[in-house]
């Protein structure tokens, strides 16, 4: 996708207490999400992200039925239907592929749209990218913010090319590693690992999986979801008790490993499809709930500068996203900036720490073989926590 380079402009202050002027530091989910919401109700918004290119690395994303809610409130659920994956329900079962339990997904964002999803991860970020600049968010690629002065009336930001303009708030959804974040809260504890790594392939769609499926196994969790009407998305759970990166070389036969004791016909045939072509990744699985308040003057963090996530729940973009709504809701409600970011962080800090806590525990169980009815009943209270209005 090609993005224009524009340069960053100054935008008057306005009189009703909402801002006029928005910069919103990080291009991926929470902040391109932000930047779109915030320009749909009248904010000019500038975007600076750190990659020379506006994307994600390709691996797939499970999208539960509050995240398609979001994007609809986003005004891009169209098009992920139509370029994305949606179904009903997620099934689970034993290595060998007996039934375990189906659970339902309730039909959240509407009668008409189903309650589960995937989709490629690039092509949520190139809807979302799209859809933003179409809205007049002006994106400055290969750039950041080197600097931030709060006088209390907005905030004067240098970019890496030296330049400097006023905002009358800053964002920051740089990521789980946010230099934002160490600038406002230099004492608070980054993130820590959480015992497991996943592994994700993408793999031409087996016509047996119609839907999520998953396969519980003694130390790793295998699944299978939908991502388009042509392909599908592999990702492995392994409990690894230390964090570590895993060599190109060594992808392919550890996954094929990983995979050799299920015997369900649908495995076999994903792990005989994989090869040398592939495109695998694996990734050590890390977390990070920073406590309230997630602002400083006219500065806040969202998404996973502040409450980074396993993927047990298939909910830490969907919560970013959801920041993004909320974010904007409050700070054009025409309280003024302190008292809106104030608000925010009210409507969001329950949710988002359930769905840290809650994703790390299931975590702690798979790791340590612990209860399954506990593991099945914290994932029912937690997707039905999900349901509940943002």
């Amino acid at each position: 996708m090609s993005v224009p380079d524009t340069s960053i402009t100054r935008a008057s202050v306005p009189g009703t207490g909402a801002p006029a002027s928005a910069l919103v530091i990080g291009g991926g989910f929470s902040g391109t999400s932000a930047a779109l919401e915030l320009a749909r109700r009248g904010v000019r918004v500038d975007l600076v992200e750190i990659t020379p290119e506006w994307g994600t690395y390709g691996a797939g994303i499970s999208i539960g039925g509050p995240t398609l809610r979001a994007l609809r409130t986003l005004g891009v659920l169209d098009r992920y239907l139509a370029e994305g994956a949606a179904f009903d329900g997620t099934d689970v079962l034993r290595a060998d592929g007996h039934p375990l339990v189906s659970l339902p997904s309730p039909r959240v964002a509407g009668e008409d749209v189903p309650g589960n999803g995937a989709i490629m991860r690039p092509l949520l970020q190139q809807i979302l990218s799209e859809a933003a600049l179409a809205a007049g968010v002006r994106v400055h690629l290969g750039s950041t913010a080197t600097d931030l002065v709060d006088d209390g009336t907005g905030v004067t930001a240098r970019l890496t090319d030296g330049s400097e303009h006023r905002y009358d708030v800053v964002v920051g959804a740089d990521g789980l590693y946010s230099r934002t974040r160490r600038s406002l809260f230099p004492d608070v504890p980054g993130p820590h690992y959480s015992g497991q790594g996943v592994w994700r392939a993408v793999l031409p769609l087996h016509p047996g999986i119609t839907r999520t499926t998953l396969w519980i196994g003694d130390d790793v969790k295998v699944g299978l979801n939908p991502v388009s009407d042509r392909e599908m998305y592999l990702f492995v759970n392994e409990n690894i008790p230390d964090h570590r990166r895993v060599p190109d070389e060594e992808l392919l036969p550890r996954l094929l490993a990983l995979l050799e004791p299920f015997s369900d016909p649908r495995l076999r045939s994903a792990r005989d499809q994989l090869d040398e072509t592939s495109l695998i990744s694996f990734r050590p699985l890390e977390g990070l709930l920073v406590d309230t308040p997630w602002h400083l003057g006219r500065i806040v963090l969202i998404g996973d500068a502040v409450h980074a996530t396993t993927p047990h729940l298939a909910a830490g973009a969907g919560i970013g996203i959801e920041d993004a709504i909320v974010l904007a809701d409050e700070l054009c409600s025409g309280a003024g900036v302190e008292a809106a970011l104030s608000a925010f962080e009210e409507r969001r800090w329950e949710r988002c720490a359930m769905v840290v806590n809650n994703s790390g525990r299931l975590g702690q169980i798979e790791i340590t073989r612990g209860d399954r009815q506990e593991h099945a009943q914290l994932m029912d209270a937690s997707f039905t926590a999900l349901l509940a209005p943002i």
